[in-house]
């Protein structure tokens, strides 16, 4: 499946992709359909000749918190940085729609999602380098900052950014 989203995304057809990646159109699309397994090798030249690389990413992982007031917040076990398009995009939470490429919206949409975004709105919303640059500016009840804190710290020491 992921070589044939690399393919596509590279507008090439089996032929193509298989002459410049070094292997046969009948393999290629074996791979595709889950006939065959490339190797860990393999893999990373035909997404490499796709224009694409594998990549080792840390997994992240949300826990559920209850709150002081009774309601449910999730956290990341890590901050993840997304793509520019879907960090400042646009998201639908309930019924209001923020443009997360406003500071001033994206400031009240992380406020929401921090407060009672589930683990896929978090994921997908919330990019951990402007998280930081908004940590000190979020109106965060006392639990929900104190949880998600240990995470903006290190991020910030990772990054060398320091309060």
């Amino acid at each position: 499946m992921l070589l044939r989203q690399a393919r596509h995304a590279a507008s090439l057809n089996q032929k193509a992709l298989a002459s410049v990646s070094g292997t046969s159109r009948t393999t290629l699309s074996a791979y595709e359909h889950g006939r065959k397994s490339p190797t860990l090798e393999t893999a990373g030249r035909i997404l490499d000749a796709a224009g694409f690389r594998l990549v080792l990413e840390p997994k992240v992982e949300c826990a559920a918190h209850v709150g002081a007031d009774g309601r449910v917040f999730h956290v990341p076990s890590r901050l993840r940085r997304l793509p520019v398009a879907q960090a400042l995009g646009v998201v639908r939470l309930g019924e209001r729609v923020y443009d997360l490429s406003d500071r001033d919206e994206r400031r009240a949409a992380y406020t929401a999602l921090l407060c009672g975004g589930g683990p896929g709105e978090l994921l997908s919303h919330v990019d951990g380098v402007l998280l930081i640059d908004l940590w000190d500016e979020l109106v965060l009840p006392d639990d929900i900052r104190g949880a998600w804190q240990p995470l903006v710290e290190e991020a910030r020491q990772e990054s060398g950014v320091m309060n």
